[in-house]
C-alpha cells in the first residue's frame, strides 16, 4: 500500500480545502433531524452540488467530478477538518447510490442519480420492521404481482429522517413460500404514492426526523425493482456493506473528532495537570485508533481499486468505528466534568454515538458475522 499522495491528489486537496474555507457555513447548523434544521442542511447540500462537491467520485454526467476513491477520501478528510455539517442526503448518496451503480439499469441510473446528487429526491431506508429489527431476513412486508407491476403492503419503522424524505428504499417479501433469505425483492418507493402514510415521531432529545412508514396496497411499476425479482437479499447486502464499511463513516469524521479531543485536553491542561491521569492515555488511544481506522480504510480502498469487492470485513469495520466513536466522546465528557452538562458541544455527539452499535446492524450481529465468515467458527 502506497501512502504517498500523487501531485494530482495534492492539487485536489488544495482545491477542496480552498472551496470549503470560502463556503463553509459560518455558524453550526441546527440538527438535521428537526424540520427547520433539515431545511438549513438542504441549502448547504444545494451549494455543494452547484459547485460539484456533493458527489465528487461520481461521473460528471450524474453531477460528480469523476474523482477517484482516493480523492473522495481526501475530500472527506478536508470536509470534516473544516467542520462540515452532517450530510442529510447520506442515506441516498452513501448507501443507495453505490447499490444503484452496481445493480441499477442504465435507465434507473439516469433517472435517479442526478436528482439524488442535486438533493431533489431525498431517500430514507426501509429496513427495520416491528418484530424484525436487526433480523433483516425476518421482514413481513410483502410485494404482490399485479397486471402492471407490484402492490406493496406492510410497515417500516425507525426510518431515519423519513418524516422529511421523498423516497424510500427497502426489502419486501415477494415469494411468501421461499426460505428466509430467498424470495425478497428490493424496491424503490416514492413516499407521495397513494397508500403511503408517513408518521413522524420525536426522540428523547427532541428531534423529530424518525418516522414509521405504512404501505397499504401501494402500486408501483416494474422499474421500481432494483436488482431483479426475488434477488433482494444480495442487493441489500451490497447496501449494508456500504453502510458498515467504506462510505457511511469515512475516517475523516473520526480524525476530526480525535483532533478536537486533543485540543480539549490541551485546553484543560493549561490550568494545570488533568486530575485523572488515565485520561491522557484515553486521549492518546483515541487518536491512535482514529489513525488506525484511516489506515484500514486505505487498505480497503487499495483492495477495491485492485478489483476486490467488500465482504464480511465490513462487519469488523462497523464494530471498530462505532465503538471508537463512543470512546472518543466518553473521554471528552470525562475531561469536561460537570461542564459537559451545560455545554452540549460534546454531549449531543456522545448521545448520538450510543446509537452506533445499534444502527447498520447491531454489533452483536456483526460479531457473529465476523466469527462465522472470517474466523470460520461454528454457529452458536
Amino acid at each position: 500500500m502506497d501512502l504517498d499522495w500523487s501531485d494530482e491528489d495534492e492539487a485536489f486537496r488544495r482545491d477542496a480545502r480552498g472551496w470549503l474555507e470560502d463556503n463553509m457555513p459560518q455558524r453550526p447548523l441546527p440538527s438535521g433531524d428537526t424540520r427547520h434544521g433539515f431545511a438549513a442542511h438542504l441549502e448547504w447540500e444545494h451549494r455543494l452540488f452547484e459547485d460539484r462537491w456533493a458527489v465528487v467520485s461520481w461521473p460528471e454526467e450524474f453531477g460528480g467530478r469523476g474523482a477517484s476513491l482516493w480523492q473522495w477520501l481526501i475530500f472527506e478528510e478536508e470536509y470534516y477538518r473544516a467542520g462540515g455539517p452532517q450530510r442529510v442526503t447520506q442515506n441516498g448518496i452513501f448507501l443507495l447510490a453505490p447499490t444503484i451503480f452496481e445493480f441499477g439499469t442504465p435507465a434507473q441510473q439516469a433517472r435517479i442519480l442526478p436528482r439524488m446528487a442535486a438533493a431533489q429526491d431525498l431517500w430514507c431506508q426501509g429496513w427495520s420492521e416491528p418484530g424484525a429489527g436487526s433480523d433483516l431476513a425476518a421482514i413481513s412486508s410483502k410485494a404482490e404481482r399485479t397486471e402492471v407491476g407490484w402492490r406493496l403492503t406492510g410497515q417500516k419503522t425507525w426510518t431515519t429522517r423519513g418524516a422529511f424524505c421523498t423516497h424510500l428504499f427497502g426489502l419486501f417479501r415477494s415469494d411468501p413460500h421461499a426460505t428466509r433469505h430467498q424470495g425478497l425483492t428490493y424496491f424503490l418507493v416514492p413516499l407521495d404514492a397513494a397508500g403511503v402514510t408517513v408518521r413522524g415521531f420525536g426522540r428523547l432529545d427532541g428531534d423529530e426526523g424518525f418516522a414509521e412508514v405504512f404501505l397499504d396496497g401501494v402500486e408501483v411499476e416494474d422499474d421500481a425493482v432494483l436488482g431483479g425479482v426475488d434477488s433482494g437479499w444480495s442487493v441489500a447486502m451490497a447496501t449494508t456493506g456500504s453502510e458498515r464499511g467504506l462510505t457511511l463513516r469515512s475516517p475523516g469524521r473520526f480524525l476530526a473528532v480525535a483532533d478536537r479531543l486533543l485540543a480539549l485536553y490541551r485546553q484543560k491542561s493549561v490550568d494545570g495537570p488533568v486530575p485523572d491521569a488515565t485520561l491522557r492515555d484515553r486521549v492518546v488511544r483515541g487518536w491512535m485508533d482514529a489513525a488506525a481506522y484511516r489506515l484500514f480504510t486505505l487498505q480497503t480502498v487499495t483492495a477495491i481499486v485492485g478489483g476486490a469487492r467488500p465482504g464480511p470485513e465490513s462487519s469488523l469495520n462497523k464494530i471498530w468505528w462505532s465503538e471508537l466513536d463512543i470512546r472518543l466522546h466518553e473521554a471528552a465528557l470525562a475531561l469536561q466534568g460537570e461542564e459537559a452538562e451545560v455545554d452540549d458541544s460534546w454531549m449531543r455527539g456522545f448521545e448520538f454515538s450510543l446509537s452506533g452499535p445499534i444502527y447498520a446492524g447491531t454489533n452483536e450481529i456483526q460479531r457473529n458475522i465476523a466469527a462465522e465468515r472470517l474466523l470460520g467458527l461454528p454457529r452458536g
